[in-house]
């Protein structure tokens, strides 16, 4: 009933910046809160960011000061703006997003994932 489209990823040089965007789509009743997550090879997924749908926000230390991450709750929009990257930021990237959608009469509250976009980032 819901679908997560991401875009912006690549391959930059470090020191470089790169901008994602995750679109949700679908039966949306509400969206509350929508985040990143980031997958390195041989490494578990991780906690980039979040943002409540009153736009509170939190990061992973490590990328504290030199990611943002920000919502147009109009457009269902999460967007990830990424400075000042470093090797070591590379890794798959996945939009996540806790959403309310309508079913039948009524409501029902699920988690979604996107199909993940690569950030590749050469020293």
């Amino acid at each position: 009933q819901v679908q997560l489209v991401e875009s912006g990823g690549g391959l930059v040089q470090a020191g470089e910046s790169l901008r994602l965007s995750c679109a949700a789509s679908g039966r949306i009743f509400s969206i509350n809160a929508m985040g990143w997550y980031r997958q390195a090879p041989g490494k578990q997924r991780e906690l980039v960011a979040t943002v409540t749908s009153g736009g509170s926000t939190n990061y992973a230390d490590s990328v504290k000061g030199r990611f943002t991450a920000s919502r147009d709750n109009t457009k269902n929009t999460v967007y990830l703006q990424m400075n000042s990257l470093k090797p070591e930021d590379t890794a798959v990237y996945y939009c996540n997003a806790d959403v309310t959608y309508s079913v039948g009469v009524g409501y029902r509250t699920s988690e979604y994932w996107g199909q993940g976009t690569q950030v590749t980032v050469s020293s």
